[in-house]
């Protein structure tokens, strides 16, 4: 029997282009939430974690916590995250990007990981169903291989 999880809410920047979106293909899916930035009446964010290249890491001791996730470029995350800095941040460290990204700016932080990959690294983490989040992601199998998760591999204990 799985717990119920708060909703994991999903602000998306709307300059953010829709093709490279690792994220939209997910909406629909009953335990997601997606809004635009900025929002205009965010829901109540208590018990909630944002997901962050900076803070505490995010372990199994959130478990309960529902996920706030920002979705946009590094260049606009840091005015993205000036909205949410009541809701407190934790980082996904030790997770590597199969995303082929290059920054003109150098904003990339070096933890950094595409939208649907840092999502699908905290549902591990907190023991939440991770199937469907990586169909219909072009670099899930790399993804996959390059954290230990891949056919074959020995699953990463505790994430």
């Amino acid at each position: 029997m799985s717990r119920a999880c708060p909703p994991t809410v999903i602000v998306r920047h709307p300059k953010e282009n829709p093709r490279k979106c690792s994220i939209l293909p997910l909406r629909g899916r009953p335990d997601l939430i997606f809004l635009t930035y900025p929002v205009r009446e965010p829901p109540p964010l208590d018990g909630y974690v944002r997901l962050a290249a900076e803070g505490p890491e995010l372990s199994a001791a959130d478990a309960d916590k529902g996920l706030l996730l920002l979705d946009g470029s590094w260049r606009w995350a840091g005015s993205m995250s000036k909205a949410f800095l009541d809701v407190p941040p934790r980082s996904l460290h030790g997770w590597q990007t199969a995303y082929p990204r290059v920054s003109k700016r150098g904003t990339d932080p070096d933890n950094g990981l595409a939208s649907v990959e840092a999502l699908f690294a905290a549902y591990h983490i907190l023991g939440r169903p991770t199937e469907g989040l990586l169909d219909h992601y072009r670099w899930a199998e790399e993804f996959l291989r390059l954290n230990g998760l891949g056919p074959g591999s020995r699953d990463r204990a505790g994430g």
